[in-house]
């Protein structure tokens, strides 16, 4: 991979003043590549020629065939002289993904004639003399005109210093002819300014299509690992943050920029990745799906696409920023490559989006649930222990009896009530479950039934079950809508609770002796069960609910048995 400067497909940005292309760096840099170009080139034609020559007139001796092999490995070597070059016309080489291990002569021979790079580097130093020689001859007549006629006001200063003879004449210039060659000496300077930087472009078009180490297969190749390293960050990362980082770092190592960040529409830093600051306000912000690239005053190119996000969202994912070098601009295929990771970017924020709604979403759920066993029991004994304690005030003097069974009643309620604060506080403490276990936890809900409702519980509750710790919440959570069930709906007076190992199956039980109901009928609180069956499923288990009218109901929740928790206890007898 290679970043080039194609300084031709820039955007047309109005110069400061008529000689800024004189003065610019850029054309300093053409200059001196030129002028360096030159030496260079001679002696690896020159160098390349005779080895080339001397190993083909002694390969009947075998001599040649060393220099051949020498010659074959200068041009590598060459080529990476011309590749650091190349650097004063601001084009950059990626180095290669894997560096090649030397194995011995003859694999090496193999993978070096196999390349395409080899014979591109090749065509480069058969071409660049004599091209280079061509640049130089045309420079050189351009400098004589610059210099005549810029130095042409010292001919009317110092005329006996500058005289034009020819036989026995000798001529003067007028005013007029040194002025009309200093005009000219002005325009033959905008000229060769112009004239480099055609070359320039030249120059560069050829270095990066000959010197390129890498074909366009294995930039495309470096693209799709990115691609599919970020696809697996924004699947599986479960820290926003951390994911933007890394698509950051993805975006930047396949590519030719220097910096890549990702941005907020505000111009916000997000997550960068390099050594340059990209944040701060942008106009106008890219359209959807599209590109837009800037060339900056100081040359450097800046290069944003957006950030997309479902009209759903109701907000703007902002911008992906890559920043080059000086005079280095990406392509096409490498704009459609960050296009990509900036769309992984938007996943990305909008599958956090959604994570932080549906938490809001569960707290609200979870504040209403708790307002209801609030006001349906601890607020009903609260009500009942203040009446009781009024009525035990009124009849204290002329009541005794009837003073003690409303005293009575007052400590029941109240009793009750501290049952009912430790089953809610039990229910909303998430660490309470991987602390105690299932078992602990199924053992205290159902002290908590008995206490709260009155409930006759037998609970068939022996060792832990080997269960994964997100297999154990689901369990739990489905128990718990079960037996809630049992209260709301089924007027049941007896509840069996039971959880055993079947095999690589755990299965847990509830069975109830209400009313029950037609499993197949439509009923308002189908909610619930498809609750409980989500929440199986999302465990790798499955739910059966069977009941029938005066029959009471049956709940079994079958779950898959944990490989790990069953293979601990073999390792620990080992």
């Amino acid at each position: 991979m290679v970043s080039v400067t194609p300084w031709e497909q820039q955007e047309v940005t109005p110069r400061e003043g008529t000689f800024s292309e004189v003065l610019h760096l850029r054309t300093v840099r053409v200059a001196l590549y030129i002028v360096l170009a030159l030496p260079l080139s001679g002696v690896i034609y020159g160098v390349m020629f005779a080895g080339v020559l001397a190993g083909v007139t002694t390969l009947p001796v075998l001599v040649g065939a060393g220099l051949l092999l020498g010659c074959l490995w200068l041009v590598g070597g060459f080529a990476e002289v011309q590749r650091w070059l190349a650097r004063l016309l601001g084009l950059r080489f990626a180095r290669p993904a894997w560096p090649p291990v030397y194995q011995g002569v003859m694999p090496w021979l193999r993978a070096t004639l196999s390349e395409g790079a080899t014979y591109r580097a090749l065509l480069f130093h058969a071409i660049q003399f004599p091209l280079v020689v061509l640049c130089w001859a045309v420079l050189v007549v351009l400098l004589e005109v610059m210099v005549v006629g810029l130095g042409s006001p010292l001919w009317f200063w110092y005329p006996e210093w500058f005289r034009l003879s020819w036989g026995d004449r000798t001529w003067h210039l007028s005013a007029i002819s040194i002025a009309g060659l200093f005009v000219m000496g002005v325009g033959a300077t905008l000229v060769t300014a112009g004239v480099l930087n055609l070359m320039g472009r030249m120059w560069v078009r050829l270095a990066a299509g000959l010197l390129a180490r890498e074909a366009g297969v294995e930039a495309a190749r470096r693209e799709v690992i990115a691609l599919r390293r970020a696809a697996g960050s924004v699947a599986l990362g479960d820290d926003l943050q951390a994911t933007l980082a890394d698509l950051t770092e993805q975006a930047r190592a396949a590519s030719t920029a220097r910096t890549v960040a990702l941005l907020t529409p505000e111009g916000t830093l997000r997550a960068t990745a390099g050594p340059d600051d990209l944040s701060g306000p942008l106009e106008p912000l890219p359209a959807p799906g599209e590109a837009s690239v800037h060339v900056t005053p100081d040359d450097r190119v800046l290069a944003a696409l957006p950030v997309s996000l479902p009209a759903s969202a109701g907000l703007q994912g902002g911008t992906l920023r890559a920043g080059y070098a000086p005079g280095v601009r990406p392509g096409q295929d490498e704009l459609a490559f960050l296009l990509s990771i900036a769309d992984h970017a938007g996943t990305a924020l909008h599958a956090a989006q959604l994570i932080e709604r549906a938490g809001v979403r569960a707290g609200e759920q979870e504040r209403a649930r708790l307002a209801r066993e609030l006001h349906d029991s601890v607020a009903q004994a609260l009500y009942g222990i203040s009446l009781g304690a009024k009525t035990a005030r009124a009849t204290l003097e002329r009541d005794p009896e009837r003073t003690r069974a409303s005293l009575e009643y007052t400590i029941n309620l109240a009793e009750g009530g501290v049952s009912e604060m430790k089953a809610l506080l039990f229910s909303l403490r998430p660490d309470a479950l991987e602390e105690g276990g299932l078992i602990a936890a199924l053992t205290q809900h159902a002290r908590a039934l008995e206490a709260r409702h009155g409930l006759k519980v037998q609970a068939e509750l022996n060792e832990e079950p080997p269960l994964t710790p997100d297999a154990q919440a689901a369990a739990y959570r489905v128990m718990q809508e079960a037996l809630h069930n049992v209260v709301k709906h089924a007027r049941a007076t007896q509840v069996h609770l039971a959880v055993r190992q079947d095999g690589l199956q755990v299965v847990l039980t509830v069975q109830d002796d209400g009313r029950g109901f037609d499993p197949q009928a439509p009923r308002a609180g189908s909610l619930g069960q498809r609750s409980m069956r989500e929440r199986a499923a999302g465990a790798g288990g499955t739910l059966h609910v069977q009941s029938a009218e005066g029959q009471g109901t049956t709940l079994t929740l079958t779950l898959p048995a944990s490989q790990v928790a069953r293979a601990a206890p073999q390792e620990v007898r080992a």
